[in-house]
């Protein structure tokens, strides 16, 4: 396959090294990297397929200034919902290509690992399953690719569990111990499964590897952003404080706004999800949270 990457962060230059095994991959970003085979974006708009590596926050942006529409097919890597509008990536990016030519990676990634060739096994979703199946197939030979048609279903899992993950830090941070964390988390995928069915995915795709294996992989460690950031909150800090001391995209926190605002407009019971808008918006104790959630 001839590929670009779109996006040099952690999580962009991690799928060029896995997708560099097996293609021709050159890497762009919209700031210039000392990266072997970094290119133009008009280079990179050239090739074929494209892998769009950037923070769900600016993909409506980026998408309207530089995409050129040549036939590219596109995987989509970031993961989050439109916090201004509330809209999935899925809803953005069809407003520019049919949903024939795109695809979206989820499952348990943490950038670090795929960097060193460790490991692990992700699932390729789009409404055109060939497509899926060649971006499958392309990964390198440590990650197995596993295909489904459920959109809907991979973009709120690899949205949601970023937010759970911040609970999850929360419930770690204050020392509530390994059963509160086990609870919480399940608690949680019930909660991403409920939201992603009010808008129509399968409930066993949240038992997939982008649904319950990212969600446990985001939610247990410290190489997780969003589990960093609760760590952040229960150690009492403000969010100007704890994002400044992260240097990087913690997609869990324009997320919940995005949450907050779909589960006010539809009335959708997230009860999780509302306690970490409430902590990381209006400055809620965290003991409060806890608290309320247990009642």
């Amino acid at each position: 396959m001839k590929m670009a990457i779109i996006g040099a962060g952690k999580w962009g230059q991690a799928l060029y090294h896995a997708y560099s095994e097996n293609n021709e991959v050159v890497i762009h970003s919209r700031t210039p990297r000392n990266i072997e085979h970094f290119v133009s974006l008009g280079e990179a708009l050239e090739r074929e397929y494209l892998v769009m590596a950037i923070p769900a926050q600016f993909v409506r942006h980026w998408m309207e200034e530089n995409f050129v529409d040549k036939g590219q097919k596109i995987l989509v890597a970031a993961k989050g919902i439109e916090t201004s509008t509330g809209a999935f990536l899925n809803d953005i990016f069809t407003q520019f290509l049919p949903p024939e030519r795109l695809a979206y990676i989820s499952g348990p990634s943490f950038a670090a690992e795929v960097q060193k060739s460790l490991p692990t096994a992700l699932m390729i979703s789009s409404t055109n399953l060939s497509l899926a199946q060649t971006f499958a197939d392309h990964l390198p030979s440590y990650i197995k690719g596993y295909v489904d048609d459920d959109v809907v279903g991979a973009e709120v899992s690899g949205a949601y569990k970023n937010v759970i993950a911040i609970a999850s830090g929360v419930c770690d941070g204050l020392g509530l111990g390994n059963n509160a964390r086990a609870a919480l988390i399940s608690r949680g995928l019930v909660e991403m499964a409920r939201f992603g069915k009010s808008f129509g995915a399968r409930t066993e795709t949240f038992l997939s590897l982008g649904g319950a294996g990212d969600l446990f992989l985001t939610a247990s460690s410290r190489l997780s952003r969003n589990y960093r950031v609760g760590l952040g909150l229960a150690e009492g800090k403000d969010m100007d404080t704890i994002l400044k001391e992260l240097g990087e995209v913690a997609e869990g926190v324009p997320t919940a706004k995005a949450l907050h605002r779909i589960a006010q407009e539809k009335g959708i019971y997230l009860p999780i999800a509302e306690e970490v808008y409430a902590m990381i918006e209006e400055g809620k104790d965290p003991h409060e949270s806890v608290h309320d959630l247990l009642g």
